[in-house]
């Protein structure tokens, strides 16, 4: 043992607030079970492969290495515990708690150790009476603490429904419950305003019982116990059939507008009669109701292609990705991300290189884990098609390391809930560009710029701005379908039905149809600016705005807009079928610049005053939960008219791109003169000890993007304290690298989301390879036969080139 002697001052014993990474190699998917096995440092605790810990040892001089070897046996399924049924807590297939494949083999798991001594690799079998004490506390702790990786899930699935919070309500410790005499049995409920027996809510102040609500399809209740909180306001509701000997239920806070947590259940239960103890669940929670309902939804099997005996293939480029708690928003994106070269040669091509001037942290440095998460997807090495590796889900790799950074401090990315995979794509692009300081930057290939034209129609004069983008949002125009006669007659059906208490048919389902040069057609159409102030005439009119492409980018990505809210204000989705072709002009979209017969508005040399706004109507909306610049927005174009008009003016424009921004009146928005700082993020930049003037330039050059400001004061510390030079000769078009080109593209890649809401469901990906179009549904990669190119969400266009 004495080679270890030399070393034995860098050995640690891992405490609770270190975090060991025994699962999985901090620069390649590797793990104990690969055939190498993985090695963990006794100093750092981080985990290598084979291929990495020459190189960690080299750049570190950390010589001491747990080394654990994983074997996988496969138990006999008469050998197999069968065991009850598992109830499904979340909505996801093929995760801890939901819906499971019950074909799927199991194996079981023995681990071999050795003490591993560099640079001679000399190895050392432990356990082992004759190692220094401190080298066996540190191996023993790695091996029993919990990994890095299962610390996280902890923190994250703690109080938690599929990884979203559920909190304790502030309702339930003052809960009014009314000594009114109601008893409730322990059975035989019925609505008390229709005929409904399930889908009962136990209001918990006055004992009611009401039907929950009517679901999209048209099937749940009658809404009636949302109408009693609006009468009573009366806060708190429990499922009946749902509650539990444990105390568990579903809890509804009407109030709080979300599932809670009541921690005084059984007391309020008791209140009404109800002994907890007692009861056992009859009736599916809201997780079951929502998962089956997802599985069922029209468009569920015709985007996973599921009547179809689809060919599995594997190879670089063509390797899955686990799904790691509704991660399929995540693994969707970065598929078709790293189908562009830039990504390929930034993070694949150059892969060794980054992980060569990697931080001492490696699991916190984004590059290196993109990089990992790239040669991951294209090296083929861990891209199987055997019978194992589909049976067991093994094909492929977990995104565990990058998603946990990507989505760290995030509110919503950190979460384990199901996100927006357009609203992703927009923090991996912001991440990416904060991480690509003095290094190529892959999103220029998808970055263009958008020219704004508007024009005073008293004067008809004319002005013209430019804004950065990186997708082209697309409105869903439905007065546009072809088959209006047909969606009309079908919706008059699907009311009958309901008015019966039957359901249609999946097979009779009509979605309406659209092209998608509608939609573009759409986006390019001129709309009406109210209270427009004109420079020209110094007073307020009415403009005209359209909207058109300054630059034509390598990449174009087109977000169809699919997501809106129903009258009662929860989301829906589109269900409509978009013919998207597979090669696409959009030449007409190109801007024009000021042209030899426009004249331009004069400059804004005195900003008017600001427009009275009604306050209580201001924070009327607010307490809804409307961010501030939305109800300025909405007072000022309905003229202060009241809070009625206001409200329906946001949920007309609750899709707006512009809705949340900081608020300047339409033609007082003119940067050559003023800049209006959004008071939020000066005062948060502010607050983390910048200067005014520092604050304000980095707002300045985010367009007053919080998060982006931030990182832009972090990334041009040398640049944050020059004086802005003005340019009496500054171009029209920002003398930034716009890549730009012809407008013609084919169509490369598309996401789809299936599910009701982009908070619930699952996205799959279709890309183009070589000519045949392959889906990615996380782990199993496969040979499309109908790709459902009409249904996506996401479509990724590639300029032809000549």
């Amino acid at each position: 043992m004495e080679i270890l002697n030399e070393f034995i001052h860098q050995i640690k014993v891992p405490t609770a607030n270190d975090n060991i990474f025994s699962e999985e190699c901090v620069f390649s998917f590797d793990t104990p079970e690969s055939d190498d096995g993985l090695y963990v440092s006794l100093t750092s605790f981080l985990g290598f492969s084979k291929d990495h810990v020459e190189r960690y040892y080299q750049k570190t001089k950390n010589a001491v290495f747990l080394h654990i070897k994983r074997v996988k046996t496969e138990i006999p399924q008469n050998e197999s515990e069968e065991g009850p049924e598992k109830k499904i807590t979340r909505l996801a297939i093929g995760l801890e708690g939901g819906l499971q494949d019950n074909s799927s083999k199991k194996y079981k798991y023995e681990d071999t150790y050795h003490i591993v001594v560099f640079p001679s690799q000399t190895k050392i079998a432990f356990p082992n009476e004759n190692l220094p004490s401190i080298v066996n506390e540190s191996a023993n702790a790695i091996i029993t603490s919990d990994s890095a990786f299962k610390k996280l899930e902890k923190e994250q699935c703690t109080g938690t429904w599929d990884g979203e919070m559920r909190q304790v309500s502030v309702h339930a410790l003052d809960l009014q419950q009314l000594e009114n005499g109601k008893k409730i049995p322990p059975t035989g409920w019925k609505c008390e305003k229709c005929d409904l027996t399930n889908n009962l809510w136990l209001n918990l102040t006055d004992g009611s019982i009401l039907c929950g609500r009517k679901f999209f399809d048209g099937s749940g209740g009658n809404d009636h116990a949302v109408q009693h909180y609006q009468e009573t306001k009366y806060p708190l509701a429990v499922k009946l059939g749902t509650i539990t000997a444990d105390g568990k239920a579903d809890v509804y806070s009407y109030a709080e507008d979300d599932m809670v947590i009541d921690p005084y259940i059984t007391q309020h239960l008791l209140h009404f009669g109800i002994n907890i103890g007692q009861m056992q669940k009859t009736e599916k929670s809201m997780v079951e109701m929502e998962l089956e309902y997802n599985q069922t939804f029209g468009e569920w099997a015709e985007l996973q292609e599921s009547s179809a005996n689809l060919q599995p293939i594997s190879g670089p480029g063509l390797t899955g990705m686990s799904n790691l708690g509704n991660s399929c928003y995540l693994n969707s994106v970065m598929q078709v991300v790293f189908t562009v070269p830039d990504f390929i040669e930034r993070y694949v091509s150059k892969a060794i290189e980054i992980f060569n001037s990697a931080t001492s942290d490696p699991v916190n440095d984004f590059n290196v884990q993109m990089a990992k998460l790239g040669l991951g997807l294209w090296s083929g090495k861990y891209s199987s098609i055997g019978e194992d590796s589909l049976d067991t889900g093994a094909n492929g790799i977990k995104p565990t390391m990058f998603k946990n950074l990507i989505g760290k401090n995030h509110p919503d990315f950190s979460t384990k809930q199901q996100q927006d995979a357009q609203e992703f794509l927009l923090h991996l692009f912001t991440v990416i560009e904060r991480n690509s300081h003095g290094q190529s930057n892959p999103t220029d290939a998808f970055k263009f710029q958008i020219e704004d034209r508007v024009q005073c129609m008293s004067s008809k004069k004319v002005k013209y701005s430019h804004r950065d983008e990186f997708l082209l949002p697309l409105p869903i125009p439905l007065e546009s379908a072809s088959n209006l006669d047909e969606v009309r007659k079908y919706e008059e059906e699907k009311l009958l039905a309901e008015s019966e208490g039957r359901k249609l048919p999946d097979d009779a389902l009509v979605r309406p149809k659209l092209t998608l040069k509608s939609c573009l057609e759409k986006y390019a159409e001129p709309e009406n600016v109210e209270q427009f102030y004109s420079t020209a005439i110094n007073d307020k009119t009415t403009a005209s705005k359209r909207a058109r492409m300054a630059t034509f980018p390598d990449y174009l990505v087109l977000h169809l807009k699919k997501f809106t809210l129903r009258e009662d204000w929860t989301s829906m989705k589109l269900d409509v079928s978009v013919d998207c072709p597979d090669e696409l002009d959009i030449s007409f979209m190109r801007g024009t610049g000021l042209l030899p017969n426009e004249e331009e508005l004069p400059e804004l040399k005195n900003r008017p005053p600001s427009p009275q706004m009604d306050p209580d109507v201001l924070r009327n909306l607010q307490d809804m939960g409307f961010p501030l610049d939305a109800c300025k927005r909405a007072v000022f174009f309905t003229k202060n008219t009241g809070l009625e008009n206001a409200t329906n003016w946001i949920m007309q424009h609750i899709a707006d791109e512009d809705l949340n921004s900081p608020f300047v009146p339409p033609g007082q928005e003119s940067i050559k003169t003023v800049f209006i700082p959004n008071e939020e993020g000066l005062a948060m930049i502010l607050s983390m000890g910048f200067t005014m003037q520092q604050a304000t330039k980095a707002l300045k050059a985010t367009n007053n993007n919080t998060e982006r400001a931030v990182d832009y004061i972090f990334s041009h510390q040398d640049e944050l304290d020059m004086e802005d030079v003005p340019s009496s000769s500054t171009p029209a078009v920002a003398t930034k690298n716009y890549r730009d080109g012809e407008g013609k593209y084919r169509l490369k890649a598309f996401i789809s989301h299936m599910g009701v809401s982009s908070q619930v469901g699952h996205y799959v990906c279709h890309i183009l390879k070589d000519d045949q179009w392959i889906i990615f549904n996380d782990n199993k990669v496969q040979i499309s036969q109908r790709p459902p190119k009409d249904l996506g969400y996401l479509y990724l266009y590639e300029r032809i080139k000549n």
